[in-house]
């Protein structure tokens, strides 16, 4: 399916009089590999996951997962990888024989970087020494490890597998496997959750001294058990409270907010990420994974691959569910619902760079982004205020056609 732009809504759009430049350079490219399978699907999670079976298809997934690469290879041939990311789902559910023979798959199609950054999901209930020192030996060189809470009552009251003691277990074990650059994922404004509560988890998880920490809200989202039976949250007065505390408990033990949920040690920020947020490219395999490739001729192009994994398995089914090319009046949103999360913004002159227009055609959203005290005023950035990053959907807005 491709949902391009007529000609015809090109000039009713105004786009006519923002030809869109062939972009100069092309932004770095990324790789993301969605592994859908969990033990678990948890009650508040909305991502493509799905209960695994006693017996994984690794080998028949690896195989479709570098058809599926294969298939994208003509867009992005002569480009090198930055960064690749597995993602889930629990990607620590397969093998390392299975996702080494994956890598070597990948690097025979797409040269990586000499210093590509490559990043795993993990839970802490599959944690194995042995499996993650060959993870390790592999090449991938970064952990994302899905704590949540240490919090026994918490964990349960979020569908975890894990307890506190395997939480703690997991970060020590990463460290001996021999990856010095790891994540810690840490929610808040869980279930019946106080301050202290919140602060608890978040002195435990800087304990750890992981390189990097997620922290973020529960939010309850569509199409989930917590959606349909929701939880007693916190009250939002409690919910202020625990990120103004929690926000000066990271920076005094030196983790830099650098996006609205992100927190990471001096140089560790995660650079697939930053990527994600800056507007660069990524290929997306697996099941249910989306993409977003740049094209010399100014095309910029969103993918999206086959949900279920049975379909995406289906050799009669096509691995691509979709294609959009953007259109003109979309790009100024596109653009900044990421670039506008990092707190630092991004220079200015990223803008047109990365997607062909100019500058000039932001200033009067800018204008009454800046009046209303959403963005900063500061011609050489695009940034929000931290009102702006507070109500971040209501500065977005003021940029939508």
């Amino acid at each position: 399916m491709t949902d391009s732009p007529s000609a015809l809504s090109l000039i009713i759009g105004g786009a006519a009089s923002s030809p869109r430049a062939p972009l100069p350079t092309l932004p770095p490219l990324a790789l993301y590999i969605h592994i859908p399978w969990c033990v678990r699907k948890c009650p508040y999670c909305d991502f493509n996951s799905h209960t695994a079976s006693p017996v994984l298809p690794e080998q028949e997934y690896v195989d479709a997962l570098l058809a599926d690469l294969d298939q994208d290879l003509h867009a992005v041939y002569g480009r090198e990888i930055s960064s690749i990311f597995f993602g889930g789902g629990t990607p620590s559910l397969f093998s390392a024989e299975a996702l080494g023979r994956l890598l070597v798959g990948v690097e025979q199609r797409i040269p990586f970087a000499h210093d590509i950054e490559i990043t795993l999901e993990a839970n802490p209930g599959t944690f194995e020494q042995e499996k993650f020192v060959a993870y390790r030996k592999l090449g991938i060189n970064r952990l994302s490890i899905g704590i949540q809470s240490f919090q026994q009552q918490k964990l349960e009251a979020l569908g975890r597998i894990h307890n506190g003691d395997e939480a703690v277990r997991a970060a020590g074990m990463a460290r001996q496997a021999g990856f010095d650059n790891f994540n810690l994922d840490l929610m808040h404004g869980l279930p019946d959750q106080s301050l202290e509560d919140a602060l608890s988890d978040l002195r435990q998880a800087i304990e750890l001294k992981p390189t990097h920490i997620s922290w973020y809200q529960l939010t309850l989202e569509p199409n989930t058990v917590f959606w349909n039976q929701p939880p007693v949250l916190p009250e939002d007065d409690t919910l202020w409270d625990i990120q103004e505390a929690g926000q000066a408990l990271l920076a005094e033990h030196g983790y830099a907010q650098y996006e609205v949920s992100a927190y990471a040690q001096a140089g560790r920020p995660a650079r697939h990420n930053l990527n994600y947020w800056s507007f660069g490219d990524f290929i997306g395999i697996g099941a249910g994974a989306h993409g977003k490739l740049s094209h010399p001729d100014g095309r910029i192009v969103r993918t999206w691959k086959t949900r279920l994994p049975k379909d995406y398995l289906n050799p009669a089914k096509s691995f691509q569910a979709g294609e959009k090319t953007l259109s003109n009046d979309e790009m100024p949103f596109e653009f900044l619902m990421n670039a506008l999360r990092l707190t630092a913004g991004v220079e200015s002159r990223l803008y047109p760079e990365r997607t062909g227009l100019p500058l000039e055609g932001l200033t009067e959203h800018r204008k009454e982004a800046e009046q209303s005290g959403l963005m900063q005023v500061e011609p050489s950035r695009l940034a929000a205020t931290e009102r702006g990053q507070l109500f971040l959907n209501d500065l977005l807005q003021k940029f939508l056609s």
